[in-house]
């Protein structure tokens, strides 16, 4: 699997747990982190953990596992790292602090129907 349909099956799960504004950010030409940054929100802790959970279960079933995992517990800000893809799930009031898509704009901007 490409890490174009890898970000497209994550996005899905995202979408499935009633994630708020992805955003996917193309990486690959400026930076060796990952090819993609998917970045979601959530209205709680609750869903916030939900769509990590979908996100893990249904990319583990697809035959992936994450390289990392970090803020589970807090759900403020779940990071999760699938090496060619790093998702960020956040609450809405860390999204807003962070600014991800201010920091990663030298990225491209990619849809989600764009995955395809």
């Amino acid at each position: 699997m490409t890490s174009k349909e890898l970000a497209k099956l994550a996005c899905d799960a995202l979408d499935d747990k009633k994630a708020l504004e992805i955003k996917v950010i193309n990486i690959e030409n400026v930076s060796t982190l990952a090819d993609y940054f998917i970045i979601a929100s959530g209205t709680n802790h609750n869903q916030v953990q939900a769509m990590a959970d979908n996100v893990d279960e249904t990319l583990g079933r697809a035959g992936y596992e994450p390289k990392q995992i970090e803020g589970y517990q807090n759900a403020n800000w779940i990071l999760m790292d699938y090496r060619d893809i790093v998702i960020h799930i956040f609450d809405e009031e860390n999204r807003l602090f962070y600014d991800l898509e201010r920091i990663w704009r030298d990225g491209t901007v990619v849809e989600v129907e764009d995955l395809k």
